[in-house]
């Protein structure tokens, strides 16, 4: 992935999208050729020359200073979450060649003691390009019970949370709003393409699902940006029925996303919820089908 046309399309992008009214830019009605703000409007906003920000869009400036986008972020009215995305493509552009491949993810002994700290309360682990790299049986599931709980373990089998979003029909019908999920999917891998903007593997993959699904090639083009916090999704879930399902994530030391799914206390959604959780428990044939601490090491 290229960091300045990263950079460029971002931009180019949130300027696309807002109108002179928004800023209180008056334009007495002269007929303009382009959508949204012009580069020179959007530079007058934020007091930098209209050249020098036209040289950022294409990609010809890798030297903005934290005070220029700043100013830039603020007249685009951009939110924390797409600040700092701004910030990492302007860091990516100024990164060297030949810059080491990324280790493989593993989970540390403080997370798996915070999976079982929580019980029953259905968790997922995922990495910086939403690879599983642990769930226990309730998060496994809630969010993908056709798919082998041990499976996590197995680089080779690891599933993909974005993956099964946009590719996989039984995920698909999970969510009632699956358009909201989907584009929540695509605003975190959008964030983590500028975290990491030398890793091949996160670009196979956008790669991937952009020439396989349609939808995520149109909500890529969006540039839109999401960082964890809370959302709560209607989930249709095969056994249970629908529930009302708040998501949590919680961020590592190690940039992964810790995803914890719970329903409102005395709440029909929480009834099923403890029905699925205690039909799970009970399903299980034996211990030793937990992932062993030493079994959750490999990466992608």
């Amino acid at each position: 992935m290229n960091a300045k046309r990263q950079l460029g399309e971002f931009l180019q992008t949130r300027r696309s999208q807002l109108k002179p009214e928004d800023v209180g830019l008056t334009t007495y009605g002269d007929r303009r050729r382009v959508t949204g703000l012009r580069r020179e409007e959007l530079a007058l906003l934020a007091g930098v020359s209209s050249s020098y920000y036209s040289r950022l869009e294409q990609g010809q400036s890798s030297n903005a200073s934290a005070e220029v986008l700043d100013a830039i972020a603020t007249a685009l009215r951009l939110d924390e979450s797409e600040r700092r995305h701004l910030n990492d493509l302007a860091t990516g552009t100024r990164r060297r060649a030949g810059v080491r491949r990324a280790a493989p993810e593993r989970i540390t002994a403080a997370v798996r003691q915070l999976m079982g700290a929580l019980g029953e309360v259905p968790v997922v682990v995922l990495g910086r390009r939403s690879d599983v790299l642990a769930w226990n049986r309730a998060g496994n599931a809630l969010f993908a019970g056709h798919v082998d709980f041990v499976s996590p373990q197995r680089p080779e089998a690891r599933p993909n949370m974005a993956q099964m979003v946009f590719l996989d029909p039984h995920t698909r019908e999970l969510y009632v709003d699956w358009p909201e999920k989907a584009r929540a999917a695509v605003g975190t891998l959008r964030l983590a393409s500028g975290q990491h903007p030398d890793d091949p593997a996160l670009a196979a993959l956008i790669g991937e699902l952009s020439v396989k699904s349609p939808e995520f090639s149109r909500m890529w083009a969006d540039h839109r940006v999401k960082s964890g916090g809370e959302a709560v999704y209607e989930m249709r879930h095969p056994l249970v029925g629908t529930m009302s399902v708040t998501q949590q994530n919680l961020r590592t030391e190690q940039g992964q996303n810790i995803v914890v799914a719970t329903t409102e206390i005395g709440s029909p959604s929480h009834a099923a919820m403890t029905l699925l959780v205690h039909s799970t428990v009970t399903a299980r044939t034996a211990p030793s089908d937990e992932p062993a601490p030493a079994d959750i090491k490999t990466g992608r």
